[in-house]
Order: structure tokens, then C-alpha cells, then sequence
């Protein structure tokens, strides 16, 4: 099937300008690099952003993983893989470790990412201050003139109401002490690994026609008062059920038949790894 497309199913013109693109998110860390979003055989708002900058960067030598918050096994992952090794036959694992290139839609994995590996995140809503303006022309130029008043105001907002920060995911950061950027749908529990990360991170919106990125060893902190430090969700007295893990992500199942609630590793691939270790040292 592969010798039916174009490798990567991109032109090759499309891929080089995606990647130009890239290279100028890369020298200007968190700034939104408007590209021209190809159309390809799925809806945008469906990760078109990320399965374009994964099939533009992408080669033979190439091991790819993709993760639906956390998940290798969800629809969404399932069929982004094929998708991509159909038009490039390159192998695919579930271990982070393996991966040259992660795609991700609303995680980043528990494993650690090393200097020779790229997380592509898909991107719904590239614009942080969407939120608080709806005029894209508006928001430019309140980066250019570094005015977030808006977004700390939200913050503060959320003080006065609740006595916290509620935004749980999409939390806004400073990126390098000039753009704030939001990271995608992200918990805000993983807003930390985006700090100094040894990885490239870049993020797509297809929908948006927006790329930007975080490079390896890039300041990311998330927005927070000094009298009010930033919090991440905790999970203190808790662990996975499976692999009994306590320092990951949980997400928090209901069983509708025995009306108990418990909790597993969002990252499946991860778990997957925990228990085989318990398993081979007993």
C-alpha cells in the first residue's frame, strides 16, 4: 500500500514547509508559527495538527508510538498508527523508551523522554488567550506587547470564587519568560515534565493552522502567584489498582455494578512495564 502515496502521504513540498515551520518554533520557543494545514482523510479537530508534523518529520529509521490520554489502545490511537505506517512501514511499540517520536493527544507519558526523541502533542486551541479575546488579530498583538493581564485575571478570579486555581487542564505557562503558551489539554499534573525537558516538545493545530514548540532545555513555568503556589492534582493515599504505582496519573474508574470507585495509571504502557518488573523479580 505505502507505493500508492507519497512517503509520509504528504508532497514532499507540503512536509519541507511544515518543517520550516518547525524550525522557526524551535528559535522562538512558545510563539504560535502560523502554517498552511493540509487536508488529509480524516476531520480536522481529530489531531490533523500532530499526525502533520509526525508524517512531515518522520523516517525510514523512525520508531513511532501514539497515546490517546495515555492509552496506546484507544480508537483515536489505534488508527492514527495505522494511518502512519501504512504510508511509511515504520514499526510502531507501545514502550516510550523505543519511540524516536511520540504522538499524543492529552498526555505526556509517566517514562521520562530523552534528548534523541519528539513528543508531538495535537492541539485543539493553540491560543491561550482565546479565552478572554475571541479576535485573532486582538491576541497578537497582545503578545507582541506582552499584555496577559486577562489570563492573570482569570487566575485570580478563581481565588476569589474557590479559594484555588480550578483549570485543570490547559494551564497556562511562561515559556523562556516572554510567550505564554498553552500546553494542549494536558493535566496540569504534567505541566511540570514540560520544565527543562531533555525532549522536543512541538505542538499542532490543524484546525488552527498554528505551530509551536518547546526545545530541550527551555524554562516552562506554569502561571502562578507568589503568595499562591501552582499545584498539581494530588493523588496522596492513592495508587494504581493494577500495578500499584502512587507517583502517576490515575485516572478514577466508577464500577456501576459494585458502586466501588478505584484508580489505574492513566499511561497504559507504563503500567504494562511496572507489573512485568514485579513480575520478574518474584
Amino acid at each position: 500500500m505505502k507505493s500508492e502515496y507519497n512517503y509520509g502521504f504528504l508532497d514532499e513540498g507540503s512536509k519541507r514547509e511544515i518543517r520550516r515551520s518547525v524550525l522557526k518554533a524551535v528559535a522562538i520557543p512558545g510563539y504560535q508559527v502560523p502554517f498552511g494545514s493540509r487536508e488529509l482523510p480524516i476531520g480536522r479537530g481529530w489531531g490533523t495538527g500532530g499526525i502533520q508534523l509526525t508524517l512531515s518529520l518522520i523516517g525510514p529509521e523512525d520508531v513511532l508510538k501514539v497515546i490517546d490520554q495515555g492509552s496506546d489502545e484507544s480508537v483515536n490511537a489505534v488508527n492514527i498508527k495505522k494511518f502512519v505506517a501504512l504510508c511509511t512501514d515504520v514499526p510502531t511499540t507501545i514502550h516510550t523508551a523505543e519511540a524516536t517520536i511520540v504522538q499524543t493527544r492529552h498526555r505526556v507519558p509517566e517514562v521520562p523522554m530523552k534528548n534523541n526523541q519528539i513528543l508531538v502533542l495535537q492541539v485543539p486551541t493553540p491560543e491561550p488567550l482565546r479565552v478572554i479575546e475571541p479576535k485573532e488579530e486582538v491576541t497578537k498583538k497582545m503578545h507582541a506587547e506582552k499584555d496577559y493581564a486577562g489570563i492573570w485575571l482569570q487566575l485570580y478570579e478563581c481565588l476569589i470564587r474557590y479559594g484555588k486555581v480550578t483549570i485543570g487542564a490547559e494551564y497556562p505557562c511562561m515559556v523562556e519568560g516572554r510567550y505564554v503558551m498553552n500546553p494542549s489539554p494536558i493535566p496540569k499534573f504534567d505541566n511540570p515534565k514540560l520544565n527543562d525537558a531533555e525532549c522536543l516538545y512541538l505542538f499542532g493545530a490543524g484546525r488552527e493552522k498554528k505551530i509551536y514548540a518547546i526545545p530541550p532545555h527551555t524554562q516552562v513555568i506554569p502561571l502562578a502567584f507568589e503568595d499562591v503556589p501552582f499545584e498539581r492534582e494530588d493523588f496522596s493515599g492513592r495508587k494504581c489498582r493494577l500495578c500499584g504505582s502512587e507517583d502517576t496519573y490515575l485516572d478514577e474508574i466508577f464500577d456501576a455494578e459494585t458502586g466501588e470507585r478505584y484508580y489505574q495509571c492513566s499511561d497504559t504502557a507504563y503500567c504494562k512495564e511496572v507489573r512485568a518488573r514485579h513480575e520478574s523479580n518474584h
